[in-house]
């Protein structure tokens, strides 16, 4: 078991390799980049905004509670904000990219293999990875990037009034708190996860597609995988992301 779980990390990492090098290679199939880019937005974009409106409320209300009991309410603005940009934003975005982008993607390279289209293509000298792969890959990164400051703007917002109107807070402490403890690299932070996220989520739907078990019972099986998988490596690679950005950027003032 373990043999084969190293051999199976072992591909999925060679995988990512080649799609990095495939990346910059010619010719660029631009038109199937952007009718995935448009099929993964179109199914992520509502979901990741009615989603991060009640993560949002959620942490502001429970921020606001603690900093109640603390005596410091005027930083609920500021630690409710950044809670959200750096950490929920991009993992909601992440999981919904996986979710229904990822297992879309997965599913549609999967029936493509076991059609042995993916062979044929070999045959003819064309690369699966460069025709497929890379567009695939690029617009989960690309959506993933702008859906990120989308879910951040309405989690800010949902934060906001739920603060205002229900823990009766003042806008000018919410603003005045998140000015004084937010920084541009919180935003550079969480624009950079959600691009490693989009990445991870493309590279391991691609490679559960491209290596489906047992016919299309097979592939359905690859796309719950798949979907398991991205979410424990989105998990692990926040947290040393995370670890790695307190190490290096100090906090504001400090």
């Amino acid at each position: 078991m373990i043999t084969g779980a190293l051999r199976q990390t072992g591909r999925l990492f060679a995988l990512a390799a080649e799609v990095s090098r495939a990346i910059f290679r010619r010719p660029f199939q631009f038109r199937e980049f952007v009718e995935q880019f448009w099929f993964v937005a179109s199914v992520t974009i509502l979901p990741a905004a009615l989603v991060s409106i009640p993560f949002g409320a959620v942490i502001a209300l429970q921020v606001g509670s603690l900093t109640q009991q603390l005596g410091a309410q005027s930083f609920t603005g500021g630690a409710s904000v950044l809670a959200v940009v750096q950490q929920a934003s991009p993992l909601i975005v992440a999981l919904l990219i996986a979710g229904a982008g990822g297992s879309a993607i997965c599913a549609d390279l999967g029936s493509r293999k076991i059609r042995e289209e993916l062979d044929a293509m070999e045959v003819m000298g064309v690369s699966p990875v460069q025709r497929l792969v890379v567009p695939r890959v690029l617009a989960t990164m690309g959506v993933a990037v702008l859906l990120n400051g989308l879910v951040s703007v309405v989690g800010t917002l949902g934060g906001y009034f739920f603060n205002v109107v229900l823990q009766d807070g003042t806008p000018g402490a919410y603003l005045s708190s998140f000015s004084a403890l937010a920084q541009p690299a919180d935003l550079y932070i969480s624009e950079l996860k959600a691009l490693v996220f989009g990445f991870i989520a493309g590279i391991v739907a691609a490679y559960r597609g491209l290596n489906p078990r047992g016919g299309p019972k097979g592939v359905g099986d690859a796309v719950n995988q798949s979907v398991v998988i991205t979410f424990l490596l989105l998990f692990f690679v926040n947290m040393v992301m995370t670890a790695l950005y307190l190490q290096i950027v100090p906090p504001k003032g400090g």
